[in-house]
């Protein structure tokens, strides 16, 4: 896989049998799971899909009456 530079950083381009393999689109994230001087193992990293699922899987409703202002709860 070549390395480029990418403004002030490097990056390894993937190919394409290996983001068809893992299933990979633009925003994934990858895991670096190994390293060494002459290998490197990649997985793709699911641990912010795996904790929007738990949360979804606790459905928590909101208590009666609550009074959420979306525009209050941003404001800096």
């Amino acid at each position: 896989m070549p390395v480029s530079k990418w403004g002030k950083s490097l990056v390894v381009r993937l190919l394409r049998v290996l983001v068809n393999v893992l299933g990979l689109k633009s925003g994934d994230e990858l895991e670096v799971m190994a390293a060494a001087p002459s290998r490197v193992v990649v997985g793709r990293d699911d641990s912010r899909k795996q904790a929007v699922d738990r949360m979804r899987a606790r459905a928590w409703p909101m208590p009666v009456g609550y009074p959420f202002d979306r525009d209050e709860a941003n404001a800096r």
